[in-house]
Parts: structure tokens; sequence; C-alpha cells
């Protein structure tokens, strides 16, 4: 455990400044524990990403995820509960899994963490015209619809082509034996898609140079929910 919190500060240069830890008898029951963290930065006032800036027109990257992340285990539960498997079984998938990885080593695939790629494309769009990297969003828990609105001025929002990635074979699985509809899959998984980017359309070559593996997902519209567009399941 400590190991892997070690590794994700590494990834993100972030001091592992310390930590404690509280013994509470009768509270958790035998071989029970409890795990929270948390983490504080800074950044120059002409560095910060607002979505002030964001227009009508912009374009809408994606950065690609390394799998479920840490969001939507309750529905992948019942899911695996539906599907008959232990969690010792041979992964139903392989893309993004290491040969021989059982279901439930490819269900804790750690999440991609964005800190040094989004650092590096909001560097490598500090100079250009029309506002540089306008806007930033991770795609946590409520997925795209309920995470990019946040990121966004009043009156605008993303319209994502959803035929611009393909969705990696663990979403494909929790959709087939889960009997999930398109939305429900949206509102509570990345899909692929772990952090989403804004910038202009003449942004985006200098982006993709930047972060080869970013994507265009959309474009900003107006409107105020966000719109999952040749959506058809």
């Amino acid at each position: 455990m400590v190991k892997g919190i070690k590794d994700g500060c590494d990834l993100s240069d972030c001091l592992l400044a310390g930590g404690e830890t509280a013994e509470m008898p009768g509270f958790y029951a035998d071989g029970e524990y409890d795990l929270a963290g948390f983490c504080v930065g800074s950044v120059p006032k002409d560095r910060v990403i607002d979505g002030s800036t964001v227009k009508k027109g912009d374009v809408v990257l994606g950065l690609p995820s390394s799998g479920v992340h840490s969001n939507g285990f309750s529905l992948v539960r019942r899911v695996i509960d539906a599907s008959g498997l232990s969690l010792l079984d041979p992964a139903p998938w392989t893309d993004g899994v290491a040969p021989g990885a059982s279901l439930g080593q490819a269900l804790l695939t750690p999440t991609r963490i964005y800190v040094r790629d989004v650092l590096r494309l909001h560097d490598a769009l500090r100079d250009t015209p029309d506002g540089g990297l306008k806007a930033a969003c991770h795609v946590t828990g409520e997925g795209h619809p309920g995470n990019i609105p946040r990121v966004l001025p009043k009156g605008l929002t993303a319209k994502l082509d959803t035929t611009s990635w393909t969705p990696p074979g663990v979403f494909q699985w929790i959709r087939s034996v889960g009997n999930c509809t398109g939305v429900e899959m949206y509102t509570t998984f990345n899909m692929g898609i772990g952090m989403i980017l804004v910038c202009s359309k003449d942004a985006v070559a200098v982006a993709q140079r930047a972060c080869p593996d970013a994507i265009v997902v959309g474009e900003i519209v107006e409107g105020t929910e966000v719109i999952l567009d040749k959506l058809d399941w």
C-alpha cells in the first residue's frame, strides 16, 4: 500500500510529507481499516486554468485512461456477480491487461496519473494564440456528463463524438454482461478517456505534439448538458 502511494507521488512529482494512524477499538471489525489521503498544491495566478476563455468552436481533446480507475466499482461488483466469474478467473478481455492477469488484477490496474501530461501540454500551449490550454477536466465519478460542465462557462457545453475513440475491452465487457445503456455507462465510467482538455482549433497540432496520445473527441457548443453524439446504444 505504501509503495503504491510512493509510486503515485513519483508520477505526479509530489512530496509524501507524512501521515498518521489512529486506532479506534470497537469501530472497525477485525481485519478492517480505512485509508484517507489528500494533496495540497499551489499555482501562480498567471498559470491558473479556469475555463473563462473557452468559447464556441473550441476543440475538446481527450487523454486515454488505463481502465476503470477508481470509479464505478459498485456497478462493477454487480456485473461480476451477474457474470458468475470469480476475481481469480482470467480477465475476459485482453487489451490493456498483462498476459495471464486475473479479473481482479485487471480491474485494479492503477489509475493513470495525468500531472506531467497536463503540465507539458500547458507549457507547450502557453504562447499559442487564443488562450492556450483553456480548460482541463479529470473524468471521475459521474463520468463525462457530470464532470465536464464544471470547467466550462455558463451557456457552453461539450459535444463529444463517441465514435472518435473505442472504449477499452473492460467497458465493453461491463456493458455486455450488465446490459447497461450508453447513458448509464458514460455517466458512471470514463469509457477510456480519463482527462478532457480544451484548446482552440489552431492549437490542436501543438497540443498533440506535446501529448502524442491526445485525440480530438469533440467540440464546444452552446448548451447546458454534455452531448453524447452518435451514441446509438
